[in-house]
């Protein structure tokens, strides 16, 4: 089990390493430098030399991504050469408005998938099984990039029953927050509605066919306490692995939905700090997402033991519950 346990935490280390790396290195690589965007494009070649000198630019690229990473290993992710704030701070202060999208877009999810795939599971192969996944792939089809214009027009431009852009933190009252958060969260959700429902929907329908069911269903068991006390549990592990990376890649991955509606969360910040060079930031954010990622993939590790008792005495049954790649793409 330790052995287990260390080889994942070597793996994760591995991970946010290499990524960290592929950031400095792309930045590095990016036309301009931060030098001269904080002294404009009129500085000359002297004055931004010196900047650069002052600043560490100069130095080598692993000797500066080291001297990074061993204040971050101490908790100091460094400070904005632009805009002269802790990096550590912006992030706190950003994180919120990241999860709480995250967050909400991923219930959204669950909340529809979930009785979409029991509803198609009970009834597979039928019209309404067919509808609901006719549904799921236009669902499936639609980015958020796409489906974010198209929720402001209805919503904002054409009904006005929602704000278009900007947000309300929940201080200004729960009303208030959801009108701003409730479009980037449904454009965020849409795919995951379809990803849910197809695995948890292909995984009910392989449980409903097992003998325990069967055997469930021929004492005269109605049919939703069957669906609900014996299949759906033992249904749920995949859907359990893809929420917790849901949850993790929403995290990381509200960049353009931020963006799209102006909402000062992560993504925001990694955009604005990608386009002004600032690589101390963009770094930050990016080792701050890595981590939460591979946190949330061992809290999913964890959950299988309270969805099925035996994980907790044989892990290797997890490893077999858990979808494959393939089956989570499709």
């Amino acid at each position: 089990m330790w052995n287990d346990v260390l080889r994942r935490f070597g793996y994760s280390l591995l991970v946010i390493f290499l990524v960290t790396v592929g950031v400095q290195a792309l930045m590095a690589l990016a036309p301009g430098s931060v030098a001269t965007v904080i002294l404009g494009e009129a500085a000359t070649p002297e004055k931004v030399g010196e900047l650069n000198h002052e600043l560490g630019l100069d130095r080598p690229f692993f000797v500066r991504y080291f001297d990074w990473l061993g204040s971050a290993v101490q908790g100091d992710l460094g400070t904005s050469p632009v805009s002269h704030s802790d990096v550590t701070s912006s992030i706190l202060q950003r994180l919120p408005v990241t999860l709480e999208l995250a967050v909400l877009a991923l219930v959204i999810a669950l909340l529809v998938a979930i009785p979409l795939a029991v509803l198609s599971a009970s009834f597979p192969d039928s019209a309404l099984d067919r509808a609901i996944n006719a549904v799921t792939s236009l669902f499936l089809s639609v980015p958020a990039f796409v489906a974010g214009p198209i929720l402001i027009y209805f919503f904002a431009v054409h009904l006005r029953v929602l704000p278009a852009l900007g947000w309300k933190p929940l201080e200004a009252g729960l009303g208030p927050n959801l009108e701003t958060a409730l479009m980037p969260a449904v454009a965020v959700a849409l795919t995951e509605i379809a990803a849910f429902h197809r695995v948890l929907r292909a995984d009910l329908i392989s449980t409903l066919r097992e003998d325990f069911v069967v055997a469930a269903r021929s004492k005269g068991m109605p049919r939703s306490y069957v669906m609900f006390r014996h299949a759906f549990r033992p249904s749920s592990f995949a859907l359990l692995t893809i929420s917790g990376l849901s949850l993790a890649r929403l995290i990381g991955g509200t960049i353009i939905v931020e963006t799209l509606f102006v909402l000062p969360g992560l993504g925001q910040l990694i955009t604005t700090s990608i386009v002004q060079r600032d690589v101390i930031t963009v770094q930050g954010v990016v080792i701050f997402i890595a981590v939460a990622f591979v946190v949330i993939n061992m809290l999913v590790d964890a959950g299988y033991g309270v969805l099925d008792p035996r994980v907790r005495r044989n892990p290797s049954t997890a490893k077999s519950r858990k979808p494959s790649v393939e089956a989570v793409s499709a």
